[in-house]
């Protein structure tokens, strides 16, 4: 009879039996499974098994934390309930069948925009600065005076100057950073049509031409689309065939035709390339895929998104005049910023112009800037959880100042998309400062500075209920974040399913160990040693998996902490568990989600079941190809049997240590 055998024969019943079952997988600390119906589990009756350390659902899969018996349990429970196990990707593949349509849209457009983050980070903090300079208006300036005249807002309210008014220098500083900052944004579909061929692994160079398409000076802007009349562009801005027009509008920093002309193209190249014989497909290929996808952006795709917007400038119209604004306040404030990743929120321009002439001012604005606070403060919490993190503090911090500065592009798309619960704290935070702005009628004089400097723009007699409000759309995202990540809500964890290593390994290694009652725990690494509530992973950083510390590694060689057996080396290298002589179970976790490297990277000198001593080499890995990857190298050093051994950090926490210095004690329980 196995370990785990009646564990596992009680599991196989609470998620709903082997009928209820679509594929089973595990990792290093959990067992993964894909059922078809996920009601179907009792999750108080599966956290009752006294093996089962917890329940989560992530991905479409319903995962049971077990530990570090892991593999044990996979094989009991497999022998028990005649499912065969399968790889990481069939249960990938099939866990999307239990994701919405949501979870499926926040990853696609993750991973469509890592790869062009940096850009938008420079973008954002380029056109926040440009916001300053030629947004602010400054009493202690003056009036602004235009060809002699003193100019006035239409309420009669004076237009003070600006930096840029008044300061030849600034204004030259302004004009220049138009330059990058129109190629990054204005262009911003071209990176992303390219960025769509990369990721369905099409030509490339095909999506940077289509997207080069949706933006050439050749068509309106889309900036000025808004303020066009529909007279001008139907005799200005169309393509002529003589029995029907086409539009020429461009899409300079539109999402969604971009994506779709993205998604079209590669299709269709995808198509042709299954059709066409390949000693023709160089010529027929690329033609036959580019120009049905830039009729297609132009004829359907374009005009899809543009009806899209113009639907949206209805309904924000109605909410802000209508006898429920309060209740549009807070949906227009929590829906704000998926709007940007849109693209949408351009239109909003429109409305914020027609409120300013019909009612001397504007309600939509005011919430705007608060939506580009509440993702800051968002965004900021995630930088200040993981500012000892050189890589996301990189990321992190630069996008919560483009944030606070009105550009919310980095913050969303560095952060707060890709790891989903800041995103929501901050949709969250910004309903409820849109509910009180409307309901305290906060209006602003015109369409001005979004973030932080924002309140310039509001109307003098608002001001002191909008600083309040402000200070909501601050506070409550920056907790809601940090809350978020303690209680592992909406949070991402690690994907790292493997195959099953030999557990009989694991079995042996414990049946030699007798328990001590103090063992001393040198570290394995040389680095920034710091507590282990900083994980990425909330599993590790709660210490469902057990107690210890985490570093931050400076060199790339893992040694053994402690003299005894290899107990599990997983085939792809990036996690190692140890069992002392003393009876000590040890689990190392080399970076987060680097189990995607396949074993790249990573090189093992020892085998599972191999006897080592302290200090000797364990695995060699390449922290420059992990970070270039876009995975962190923070490591785990945690003691897993912690129902029998306590483990206790020596000295003040965060400290630089080396590798063979002393790092913990495990004291018997």
């Amino acid at each position: 009879m196995g370990k785990f055998e009646k564990e596992a024969k009680v599991l196989l019943d609470a998620i709903g039996g082997k009928e209820n079952v679509s594929a089973v997988t595990h990792c290093a600390t959990r067992m993964r499974f894909v059922l078809i119906d996920e009601k179907k589990a009792d999750v108080k009756a599966i956290e009752e098994i006294g093996a089962v350390k917890g329940t989560f659902t992530n991905a479409g899969q319903f995962q049971v934390i077990i530990g570090n018996d892991v593999p044990i349990f996979y094989n009991d429970f497999t022998a028990v309930s005649g499912i065969e196990g399968v790889s990481k990707e069939a249960a990938k593949a099939a866990a999307k069948i239990n994701q919405n349509a949501l979870q499926r849209v926040m990853t696609m457009l993750a991973e469509i925009f890592t790869p062009i983050i940096p850009a938008i980070i420079v973008g954002g903090l380029i056109l926040g600065f440009r916001n300053i300079l030629e947004g602010v208006q400054i009493q202690a300036f003056g009036q602004k005076v235009v060809d002699g005249v003193l100019q006035f807002t239409k309420d009669g309210e004076p237009i003070y100057k600006t930096i840029v008014d008044v300061s030849k220098f600034w204004a030259g500083v302004n004009h220049f950073l138009w330059l990058p900052g129109e190629a990054i944004f204005q262009f911003l579909p071209v990176g992303i049509v390219w960025s769509v061929s990369r990721k369905m692994g099409t030509s490339q160079i095909l999506g940077i031409v289509l997207g080069i398409c949706l933006v050439s000076p050749q068509l309106l802007n889309a900036y000025l689309v808004a303020g066009t009349p529909q007279s001008e562009i139907a005799k200005n801005w169309v393509w002529d065939f003589g029995f029907f027009t086409v539009q020429r509008i461009g899409y300079q920093a539109q999402v969604i035709p971009a994506l779709l002309a993205g998604l079209s193209l590669s299709y269709l190249e995808i198509f042709w390339r299954k059709r066409i014989p390949e000693v023709v497909s160089m010529i027929f290929v690329p033609f036959l895929s580019l120009l049905p996808a830039i009729i297609l952006a132009h004829t359907v795709l374009g005009p899809i998104g543009w009806t899209l917007g113009q639907w949206l400038s209805t309904i924000v119209l109605a909410g802000l005049t209508g006898p429920v604004k309060w209740l549009f306040g807070a949906v227009f404030g929590a829906l704000y910023a998926p709007f940007v990743i849109t693209g949408l929120h351009h239109m909003t321009n429109a409305i914020d112009s027609q409120l300013v002439a019909d009612a001397g001012g504007t309600g939509l604005w005011p919430m705007i800037a608060l939506s580009n606070i509440a993702q800051g403060s968002a965004v900021f919490a995630y930088y200040w959880m993981n500012r000892h993190n050189e890589k996301e503090a990189q990321i992190a911090l630069p996008a919560t100042i483009s944030a606070y500065l009105g550009v919310t592009e980095p913050a969303l798309f560095g952060v707060n998309v890709k790891y989903i619960y800041p995103f929501v704290a901050g949709m969250m935070g910004s309903s409820i400062a849109g509910l009180l702005s409307v309901s305290f009628n906060v209006k602003a004089n015109a369409i001005g500075v979004g973030g932080l400097p924002g309140i310039l723009s509001i109307q003098p007699k608002y001001m002191l209920a909008f600083a309040a409000i402000m200070l909501v759309a601050i506070a409550v995202p920056f907790v809601l974040t940090m809350l978020f990540r303690r209680l592992g809500l909406f949070t991402k964890v690690e994907d790292e399913a493997v195959k099953a290593p030999q557990a009989e390994a694991l079995t042996e290694a414990k049946k030699s160990a007798p328990l001590a009652d103090l063992v001393e725990i040198s570290s394995p690494l040389s680095g920034q040693v710091k507590e282990l509530s900083q994980a990425t992973d909330p599993v590790f950083a709660q210490g469902v998996m057990g107690q210890g510390v985490l570093i931050e590694p400076s060199q790339g060689e893992l040694l053994a902490p402690v003299d005894g057996i290899v107990s599990v080396l997983f085939p792809t290298k990036h996690a190692v568990g140890i069992v002392s002589d003393q009876g000590v179970e040890m689990l190392m976790h080399i970076g987060m989600d680097t189990v995607n490297l396949e074993g790249k990277g990573f090189t093992a000198h020892v085998s599972q079941g191999d006897r080592v001593k302290a200090g000797d080499k364990l695995i060699s890995f390449d922290i420059d190809l992990i970070k270039d990857a876009g995975y962190v190298t923070e490591t785990p050093v945690i003691i897993t049997n912690q129902d029998q051994y306590q483990a206790d950090a020596l000295g003040g926490l965060p400290r630089q240590i080396a590798v063979g210095d002393a790092l913990m004690t495990a004291t018997k329980i």
